[in-house]
């Protein structure tokens, strides 16, 4: 029996395609690293920033009959939405500053 004929390579639109698959795994590479980077890059200096929290007062009176339903905070106040469909702004003191009534639906 004879020998098997010895490969002679690759046909040539194989070769092309090899030769994409090497340059989309280059560029795949290149934006992965990049991604990282960046994120690494605004991560640190995301952190370096320091934020101050909202700072509570030590008690809040609200009026008789007034049962809370939201709160939110501002710099320097407070304010309580109620289920009386009121908001109620509250000073860094505790004390009520305003009483804005909204419009029932």
């Amino acid at each position: 029996m004879d020998q098997a004929p010895a490969p002679e390579g690759l046909p040539p639109s194989l070769r092309f395609l090899k030769g994409l698959v090497i340059v989309l795994t280059l560029t795949m590479i290149i934006g992965v690293i990049t991604v990282v980077a960046v994120l690494v890059t605004r991560m640190q200096h995301g952190f370096s920033t320091q934020t101050t929290l909202p700072t509570l007062p030590d008690t809040i009176h609200l009026p008789d009959g007034a049962k809370p339903q939201a709160i939110t905070f501002g710099a320097g106040w407070v304010a309580v939405v109620t289920h009386d469909n009121r908001i109620l702004v509250f000073g860094s003191d505790g004390k009520l500053k305003q009483d804005v009534a909204l419009l029932a639906e």
